[in-house]
């Protein structure tokens, strides 16, 4: 089977793939609100003729493809972040996904809806023209990512029986190949008071006063966090803060700030919380771990701590240099293989499971959520073929060493 083969069909579904892809951008799908896309996904699945496709019980979408012994899932969130200010679109509806220019816009586009679109129609390929003879494919449409990273890949592994060998995401790498990225955990640090009247202040113990040295020492904290070579530096901040109080009148009685909390290489949620006991002016405070709780579209109830851990696949590994194979086909020049800035649902798969994860998929990171979100329909078509010939140079390589 020629690359050229390849490419010609997936020119030949071009105009397809690129109305599906505008059928789901137009679906406004917020977290644990993806029902009408994730059945729009699973009717282009069976229109192009995956073997298999169900959902599960927090609402993910399941394609299958093949029965091979080499199990390969692509992964592609598709809720999406809400739009923000209207208005800051220029005009323009973030859910009308204009075709304009050889360019796909709209919410959800780059993140994760085209990588969604290319690897539907790469499953087409697969199938027609057997290039996962040794493998199951499935491809995934996982529900909740923007709110819980790797919860409904943890939920579809775990509990659903679908065990990959490796994970390609669909999270955007401007066609490249991605190997990992840092991991984060989500914190409170919470202090008391004594609430009193504001006119007599001096009654009361305000936790306010406790607090600002904690912030202050955990500023000069991110000056002091590791960095690695590949993903980067660990960094913490403050993100939120909050009281509670009787009234604008009076002493609070609560303080709680939230801190996102970036890991890099070596870096662990035990470590991140130590960290913080032991800043100089951490007394008479406490840290906890922020927990998700949610209900899926189907009705069910979710719930996880706030903890991502870090991933990183070697480059040598088979399925990064298969992709990087398989892609230097699609593309006619060499990807680079680099890393994350953001946490992808691999935090899952590779992070918590240890089961291989790379990254392959069109449009720009930078451009997430964005009101500037949109995807060049030439390198969704490459998308296609790329992920197309993934399977068959991963099940190649794992074969010479059999």
């Amino acid at each position: 089977m020629t690359v050229d083969k390849v490419r010609q069909l997936a020119h030949r579904d071009e105009a397809s793939l690129v109305q599906f892809l505008r059928d789901i951008v137009s679906i406004p799908s917020f977290s644990s609100q993806e029902e009408k896309v994730v059945r729009r996904i699973a009717a282009e699945m069976q229109k192009v003729g995956f073997d298999e496709v169900r959902f599960d019980d927090v609402g993910n979408v399941i394609g299958r493809v093949g029965n091979g012994p080499v199990k390969i899932m692509f992964d592609n969130h598709i809720d999406t972040v809400g739009v923000g200010d209207p208005g800051a679109w220029g005009g323009r509806d973030p859910f009308d996904a204009q075709l304009k220019d050889g360019k796909v816009w709209g919410r959800g586009v780059v993140d994760e809806k085209a990588a969604m679109a290319s690897t539907v129609y790469a499953g087409k390929l697969i199938k027609e023209l057997g290039l996962g003879e040794r493998c199951t494919v499935w491809v995934v449409g996982s529900a909740m990512e923007e709110d819980c990273d790797g919860l409904s890949l943890l939920h579809l592994i775990q509990k659903e029986g679908i065990k990959p060998d490796y994970v390609v995401l669909g999270e955007p790498t401007d066609l490249d190949v991605y190997r990992g990225h840092r991991g984060r955990v989500e914190m409170t640090v919470t202090t008391k008071g004594l609430s009193a009247h504001a006119a007599h202040c001096h009654k009361g113990i305000n936790p306010l006063y406790k607090m600002a040295p904690i912030v202050l020492d955990i500023e000069k904290l991110n000056e002091r966090l590791a960095v690695d070579d590949f993903l980067g530096k660990g960094t913490i901040t403050v993100s939120f803060m909050e009281v509670k109080t009787p009234s604008l009148n009076s002493v609070p009685d609560t303080a709680k700030i939230f801190l996102d909390r970036r890991l890099t290489a070596g870096e662990t949620m035990e470590l991140a919380l130590e960290q913080i006991r032991g800043l100089p002016s951490f007394r008479d405070a406490t840290v906890e771990v922020l927990r998700h709780e949610a209900k899926a579209w189907t009705g069910k109830d979710v719930a996880q701590e706030k903890y991502f851990p870090t991933w990183v696949l070697p480059e040598d590994h088979d399925l990064v240099q298969a992709a990087v194979e398989a892609v230097e086909l699609a593309r006619g020049s060499r990807p680079r293989v680099s890393r994350w800035v953001f946490s992808t649902n691999g935090v899952a798969t590779m992070g918590r499971l240890g089961i291989p994860t790379i990254g392959f998929a069109p449009g720009l990171e930078e451009l997430a959520h964005t009101t500037r979100e949109y995807i060049e329909v030439r390198d969704l078509v490459t998308a296609v073929v790329g992920a197309a010939l993934l399977p068959r140079k991963l099940a190649d390589r794992l074969a010479k060493k059999a």
